[in-house]
């Protein structure tokens, strides 16, 4: 079959990531990505399901790789050559339409869960993604890592009954690209419940939420929905995202760089230093932010109270920030990786995909695919994502489905 698929190369790595600072396409015409024929993966055994792709969306760290600036962290987590592609909804052999939570976890490598009724994310010791398991699934965080399983950014890839989710919803009750959006809006609601334990006893808490692309409204939703009684303030740097940011629950939208001051007028505290680059007296009780550079980790630093909490949803890769703030201020830094099981207000717990399900259900998140493209666009579909906020959109997918191939 064709697909698109990522080989471990350092010169098309190194081309990539000088090509990235000019022009998108241009990583992704001489990178490490080709659209070319592949070998069938072989099934690696009982409990696999054959998933034929509909949607697969392209997000932060796919793009990361296609330009080069992915973290050599993961060299030991990943296994070349891998197709790239986690955020999917496909089709079993069955009919049946599925969305793929792509964690490759305990079940999937034959391995005891951490306890019973465990989701693929949950476990606190990460040594089964790192080895080859008994069923001879190579190393992987995830399914779009893999090369024994393949990803999305294929007509077909395997997928553990473990990381299926089913649709029983038709297609126009539940369309594809509400369920494609399944697996971002996931990783947004757990990072949004990353803020409870940090505001317990608190009257009237305040979050910011710096980033509004495709996560950062993730978490818009998931606090709206999943941790009541906050105050959602949101920094976007362009309009239509501070449109969604509202339309999905934030209390305010504004632009990026006038968050400190939007912080500052919701808690009534002062600013320290100039307007520019000063620091907040108080500020937001925990600040989520959506973007992960050196730049956004360090505005947070500015507007995050004293002993609040930053939760760090966006990858960061490589940064370089001065964190004389987070030791001052006692502030906790709290990373937010994927999904799990979850605990919520009232204690019942369930797993954050099923709480994804039924968010991206309640608020049409659709209206969050701005576009989709074949896999031999992949070129154009590259320079669409990476440019998305200052193009007007949100989130770009490939589109599998049997029609757009003909």
């Amino acid at each position: 079959m064709k697909a698109l698929r990522i080989s471990r190369n350092v010169g098309k790595f190194g081309a990539a990531r000088i090509l990235s600072a000019v022009s998108p396409s241009g990583a992704a015409k001489l990178g490490p990505l080709e659209h070319r024929t592949i070998d069938d993966p072989d099934c690696p055994g009982d409990g696999w399901h054959k998933v034929h792709t509909r949607l697969s969306g392209i997000c932060g760290s796919d793009l990361s790789l296609v330009d080069g600036h992915a973290s050599t962290y993961f060299d030991n987590w990943v296994s070349f050559p891998f197709v790239p592609g986690h955020e999917v909804v496909g089709e079993l052999d069955t009919g049946e339409r599925v969305v793929l939570e792509p964690v490759l976890g305990h079940a999937a490598r034959n391995v005891a869960p951490p306890f019973d009724g465990a989701c693929p994310g949950d476990g606190d010791d990460y040594a089964h993604l790192a080895v080859t398991s008994p069923q001879g699934v190579e190393p992987a965080i995830q399914t779009g890592f893999c090369c024994s399983t393949g990803g999305g950014w294929a007509p077909w890839f395997w997928a553990h009954e473990s990381q299926l989710h089913r649709i029983d919803a038709s297609v126009d009750e539940f369309p594809d690209e509400r369920a494609v959006l399944v697996e971002p809006f996931a990783g947004g609601i757990h990072a949004a419940l990353l803020v409870a334990p940090a505001i317990q006893g608190v009257d009237q808490p305040v979050v910011a939420v710096l980033g509004a692309g495709t996560m950062g409204l993730a978490a818009v939703a998931g606090l709206k929905r999943y941790v009541p009684g906050v105050r959602i303030v949101v920094g976007a740097r362009y309009p239509h995202q501070r449109h969604l940011a509202l339309a999905l629950g934030a209390d305010v939208a504004v632009p990026a760089a006038e968050l400190d001051r939007a912080v500052r007028r919701e808690v009534g505290c002062h600013m320290i230093g100039s307007d520019t680059d000063g620091v907040l007296s108080s500020g937001a009780h925990v600040t989520i932010d959506a973007v992960g550079s050196s730049a956004s980790i360090a505005d947070c630093l500015r507007f995050t109270r004293p002993r609040g909490r930053i939760v760090l949803l966006g990858m960061p890769a490589t940064v370089d920030v001065d964190l004389t703030g987070l030791w001052h201020r006692e502030i906790e830094l709290k990373g937010a990786y994927t999904y799990g099981t979850e605990t919520l207000a009232d204690g019942t717990t369930t797993s954050t995909f099923q709480l994804a399900i039924d968010t991206v259900d309640a608020v049409r998140a659709e209206q969050l695919v701005s576009a989709t493209y074949r896999l031999d666009d992949h070129v154009d579909a590259i320079s669409h994502a990476a440019n998305a906020g200052r193009r007007g959109a949100v989130k770009i997918a490939f589109d599998l489905r049997e029609s757009n191939q003909l």
